[in-house]
């Protein structure tokens, strides 16, 4: 058990140094109260399902249907485990960190670190490459329906502008303008299946000519199964999300674990008719490197022109939701990251009216947008391969840091099972141990799969360094400014005090 020290104005746990704030440290810090269980069932499933629309259809490139096939089956049991287990947590651990809250009671504040930082790298490259597929999509749109035609990274920069603002104006308009566009977007969705259907032809599944020793239903033999195991995991990565709108839910105890099922219900069913019916229609020959599968269903469809443009037109709605959500899931993470002390403190200060995390929202997007720049520049690719190969490397940066904190929020969910059996656990997962077991397995071997190819390897390592440089931080200067936070206070006093929907916020009891 750590050992504590008092010295004035801080405390040592462990190896880690706590410092004590005043009651305006939180008042400088507030959220407000106000989604319901349809607005984070909005929030989750608008979060990933921009990987129904681009960036599923690159597994494609690597497994063929068949790898690809496989794999979304894999990475759908990782996903049960996954949301099942923290459908348990969270309502346990009503706080902001989600993962990072998660990991910093089972494991302590380093491993509460390394988890909430590699969530930090998931949801602020998740923006950057769902903002690339939104560039590629508009592009193409607006130059056939108004004849603007500007550059993707213009474009990238657009709507970055856009959402920071939109998700600064506050709770009630994010979640407001999340279910608006969630609905529009399965609807747009809706409309393809419906039309797939009288354009379907299984034999153009298998259309990608076999490598030697591949057959037409695995072109690239099993190992492609392997490869295409981070681009399965983009039809769900983002739902997970969801506990970070804990402290903005009116009963987090309830309705987190309902959003969460339910939403990740409802994406196993557009996945897999995604998969099966777009390739379908277009071929996987036509759409294995293409950064707009969708759009080019809907051209097969109705033909190249204006019936074509508007539907992707419309097609933009599912991109756009991700953008929008998964930049909301990144603000919540730096914001919680840093009112506990683990990043700097003032990126958690929030906006005096609107209550919302200004600055971790415009620190994400400087550092989304300025990586998507540097992988054009380093790619040196012309246009139109711009979707396939910036956002196929932002793709498996993103995958990169995902599936490591899906191992460890899995190794939390056993750890808190055993170290605090006797919290209070409003939820409790059918799968249990056994199925968050299973979950870290298979994302461990997703987390080596994304160093197999060979183009996005720099991006992966890259990540890598991101997280290296970000634990040289918080062992040299983070660790020994902690503050008390509601998920700090959770985990120092194992449960007992930590609860912000009873207890507010800079009340400390420890």
């Amino acid at each position: 058990m750590d050992t504590e020290r008092r010295t004035g104005s801080e405390r040592k746990v462990g190896s880690v140094t706590y410092r004590n704030v005043d009651q305006e440290y939180f008042q400088q810090r507030g959220l407000r109260r106000h989604a319901g269980v349809w607005s984070l069932w909005a929030l989750g499933v608008a979060a990933v399902i921009s990987g129904d629309f681009s960036g599923w259809n690159l597994g494609l490139d690597v497994g063929g249907f068949g790898g690809l096939l496989v794999a979304t089956v894999v990475i759908t049991i990782m996903y049960v485990g996954l949301c099942y287990s923290i459908a348990e947590m969270s309502p346990a651990l009503p706080h902001t960190g989600g993962a990072y809250s998660f990991a910093r009671s089972a494991m302590g504040p380093w491993g509460g670190f390394v988890t909430g930082l590699a969530e930090n790298i998931e949801y602020v490259v998740t923006t950057a490459v769902v903002g690339t597929f939104v560039a590629a999509y508009a592009r193409p749109v607006f130059s056939e329906l108004f004849g603007i035609d500007l550059h993707e990274l213009i474009w990238l920069a657009i709507f970055y502008v856009l959402f920071v603002v939109l998700n600064i104006v506050g709770i009630e308009a994010t979640m407001r303008f999340s279910m608006a566009i969630c609905l529009i977007s399965l609807a747009v969705l809706a409309v393809f299946f419906v039309m797939a259907l009288t354009n379907f032809d299984a034999s153009r599944l298998n259309d990608i000519a076999p490598a030697a020793g591949g057959t037409p239903f695995l072109p690239f033999g099993a190992a492609g199964i392997f490869a295409a195991l981070p681009f399965a995991i983009w039809f769900y990565l983002g739902i997970e999300e969801l506990p970070l709108a804990a402290e903005e839910s009116m009963d987090p105890k309830r309705d987190v674990p309902t959003a969460t099922i339910v939403g990740l219900v409802t994406l196993v069913i557009a996945a897999f008719l995604v998969l099966v019916l777009n390739t379908g229609v277009t071929g996987a020959e036509a759409i294995r490197t293409s950064g707009e599968p969708l759009l080019d269903g809907f051209r097969v469809i109705l033909g190249s022109g204006t019936g074509a443009a508007l539907l992707g037109l419309a097609a933009l709605s599912g991109l756009i939701a991700s953008f929008h959500t998964i930049m909301y899931a990144y603000g919540r993470n730096i914001y919680s990251l840093s009112r506990a002390g683990y990043f700097p403190k003032w990126m958690s200060v929030t906006h005096g009216t609107r209550k919302t995390p200004w600055l971790a929202l415009l620190l994400g997007a400087v550092v989304g947008y300025g990586l998507a720049l540097l992988l054009n520049w380093a790619s040196g690719r012309v246009d139109s391969e711009f979707a396939a190969n910036v956002s196929g490397a932002l793709l498996n940066m993103a995958v990169f840091g995902a599936v490591i904190s899906y191992a460890l929020q899995c190794l939390s969910f056993i750890l808190l099972r055993r170290k605090y059996p006797n919290i209070d656990r409003p939820y409790k997962s059918p799968v249990g141990v056994p199925g968050a077991a299973i979950a870290g397995i298979i994302s461990v071997i997703a987390l080596v799969a994304t160093f197999l190819n060979e183009g996005y390897r720099p991006g992966v390592y890259g990540t890598a360094i991101w997280m290296l440089l970000g634990t040289i931080y918080f062992a040299a200067r983070g660790r020994h400014g902690l503050v008390l936070s509601p998920e700090e206070e959770f985990a120092v006093t194992r449960g007992e005090h930590g609860h912000p929907e009873t207890e507010g916020y800079g009340t400390t009891k420890v």
